[in-house]
C-alpha cells in the first residue's frame, strides 16, 4: 500500500534553528538542557530508521518530519528507540482521512463502514497522521503522542492499556490502577452524557478532565492518559494522581517539573 505514496527521505540532522523553533512548545517545557540534546539525538536517529509517505499529493517537509519526530521521541525519550521496533512507516495525510472498518454483530453479521480518523496505529504497521491534526496540538490534544502511545501498547501484543514494562513496574499494579482510572472516568462520561439534555450533553463531555474518546476501551484510556500527561499534566494529575504517578515511572519523566526542576512531592 505505501508504495502509492510518495516518499520523503528525512534530514541526515535537523536544522539547529527548527530545532530551537520546536522547542518552544510546552509540551517540551520540563526537560531540562541535557534532556533536550538527548531528544535531538533521539529525533536524528528516528528519522534515519523510519520511513515517511505523503498521502494524497502532500509534499512533506523537514518542519513536518521534525515535528513529528520530536513529539514521537518525546515519549520514549528514557525507554529508548527500541521501544519501536517492528515496524518502520509513518503515512501523512493533508488532513482528516478516512479507514474502512468492519463489525461483525451479535447474530454473526459483518457490518463494513468508512470512519473518518486523525490518526491510526496498526499492529506491526505504519502510524497514519493528519497534520492539520498535528498542528492542532493543544492542552489535553495530540495525535502524535497519542498514537504512538497506541504503538508502546502494541510492543508485547495486544492493544489492551498495559504497555511492556521496564522493571520497577509490576503487571499486577499498572492494571489495578489503570482499570480504576478507566472505570472512574467511564462513570463520568455515562453521567455526563445521561444527566444533560441532548443539547447539553456535547457540553457537558467537553468539560470532562479528559477526552470522553478515553471511555472506549482500555487502550484508548492509556493513549488519551498519555498525551494528557505530556500536554497537560496537571490536569491528569489533579484527577486521577495515581494513575499520573504510575505514567511517571513508566516514562520516567514527570512532566510537571518545568525546565527539569522537581522538589520531592513531584518528584517521580
Amino acid at each position: 500500500m505505501l508504495r502509492r505514496f510518495f516518499r520523503r527521505a528525512a534530514p541526515a540532522r535537523i536544522p539547529e534553528a527548527l530545532w530551537i523553533e520546536l522547542l518552544t512548545d510546552p509540551v517540551f517545557a520540563h526537560l531540562a538542557a541535557p534532556q533536550r540534546e538527548k531528544l535531538k539525538t533521539l529525533s536524528e536517529a528516528f528519522l534515519r530508521g523510519k520511513r515517511f509517505y505523503g498521502a494524497h499529493g502532500l509534499e512533506l517537509t523537514d518542519l513536518m518530519l521534525a515535528t513529528i519526530a520530536a513529539r514521537a521521541t518525546l515519549l520514549i525519550l528514557e525507554l529508548g528507540l527500541s521501544a519501536y521496533r517492528g515496524w518502520v512507516g509513518i503515512v501523512l495525510y493533508p488532513g482528516e482521512f478516512v479507514i474502512p472498518g468492519r463489525d461483525l454483530d451479535e447474530d454473526g453479521i459483518m457490518h463494513e463502514y468508512d470512519e473518518i480518523a486523525a490518526g491510526e496505529a496498526w499492529d506491526d504497521g505504519p502510524v497514519l497522521l493528519s497534520w492539520a491534526d498535528v498542528q492542532a496540538a493543544d492542552a489535553g490534544y495530540d495525535v502524535v503522542l497519542h498514537e504512538f502511545a497506541h504503538k508502546l501498547d502494541l510492543l508485547n501484543g495486544e492493544a489492551d492499556g498495559v504497555p511492556r514494562l521496564h522493571s520497577g513496574l509490576r503487571a499486577a499494579e499498572w492494571r489495578a490502577g489503570l482499570e480504576a482510572a478507566f472505570h472512574d472516568f467511564c462513570q463520568r462520561v455515562e453521567a455526563a452524557a445521561s444527566r444533560h439534555p441532548p443539547c447539553a450533553a456535547q457540553r457537558a463531555l467537553e468539560q470532562l478532565p479528559l477526552d470522553a474518546y478515553a471511555a472506549e476501551d482500555p487502550s484508548e484510556f492509556f493513549a488519551v492518559a498519555s498525551e494528557t500527561f505530556f500536554s497537560a499534566p496537571q490536569l491528569l494529575a489533579q484527577t486521577y494522581p495515581a494513575f499520573y504517578h504510575l505514567l511517571t515511572r513508566f516514562y520516567r519523566q514527570n512532566p510537571l517539573c518545568g525546565g527539569g526542576r522537581c522538589n520531592p512531592t513531584t518528584n517521580p
